[in-house]
């Protein structure tokens, strides 16, 4: 009788057709001691400062142009970062998650995708990144680069501080957001028959948020970004805006870190067993 029971019992659950990777440990110690962790931290240094050579320099032209038609333009610019991500997400991401973004890194490890000690690890490797890339800019550019603003976020006389937030903070959102769904186990399972490569739409996240934002903040949503151009430009004005290139951006990475696990996911409360979805959401 028992046995019907338990058998009914499994036979009444649904059948998950994805499965969930553990939760990443707080600590991993031991990740010290394996080359994928180094060379997971090699490729978001690389990835990152190739992202900020590309960008910066496409921004430095884009602002130097007299003419509308003589460059890439504001589409142009928008472009280059929504492409280089694509095309980096797309190379790093067997490697090291293809974060590219401490911000994006930050919710990865909210939602315990990562460890600490990696998070950690890739932030600083993304900062270095950054800076050696805005470097070389400089360095085979400096004459533009020092009259045309190095590439740095500022916001634009025009908005207030409070405004630039919230636009770094909703454009980190999508982002992240974006980030979360196009790798979530069980939405590639149960789209199975819509292909998407992942690193298409977290470009197209980029894009689009550049199209937003550029003239208020010249976007930063990845605080790398906008810190390795502040480093490399190194001037006061360019610092007094510079905590709002961190604080938004992480707001938005916890921001969608929550959304995502504990509302759509409903992590917490599974975890708690006190909740069941529905197998036909």
């Amino acid at each position: 009788m028992s046995k019907e029971v338990s058998e009914e019992a499994q036979a009444s659950e649904p059948v998950r057709d994805y499965v969930d990777p553990p939760p990443a440990p707080l600590f991993d110690a031991e990740e010290l001691s394996l080359w994928s962790f180094y060379r997971a931290v090699i490729a978001e240094f690389v990835a990152t400062l190739l992202f900020l050579y590309i960008t910066v320099l496409t921004v430095i032209g884009y602002k130097k142009q007299t003419d509308p038609c003589e460059t890439v333009g504001l589409l142009g610019v928008a472009w280059a970062f929504g492409g280089m991500i694509f095309i980096l997400v797309y190379s790093t991401a067997g490697i090291s998650g293809g974060h590219i973004n401490p911000a994006v890194t930050f919710g990865l490890f909210l939602a315990r995708k990562v460890s600490l000690i990696r998070a950690i690890a890739y932030i600083v490797a993304q900062l270095l990144g950054a800076i050696c890339g805005v470097g070389i800019v400089k360095g085979i550019a400096k004459d533009y680069y020092d009259n045309f603003g190095g590439g740095t976020n500022t916001v634009s006389p025009t908005y207030s501080k409070g405004t630039a937030l919230a636009a770094e903070i909703i454009g980190t959102f999508v982002l992240v957001y974006t980030v979360f769904s196009a790798t979530d186990p069980k939405r590639n399972a149960r789209d199975s028959h819509v292909p998407v490569l992942a690193p298409l739409p977290i470009g197209f996240a980029v894009f689009l948020v550049h199209l937003a934002t550029i003239p208020i903040t010249g976007t930063g949503i990845n605080p790398a970004r906008s810190f390795g151009a502040a480093v490399i430009y190194n001037k006061q004005p360019v610092w007094d805006d510079q905590w709002i290139f961190w604080v938004g951006p992480f707001l938005g990475a916890l921001a969608a870190a929550i959304y995502h696990e504990y509302i759509l996911r409903a992590t917490a409360l599974k975890a708690l067993g006190s909740f069941s979805t529905n197998p036909a959401d």
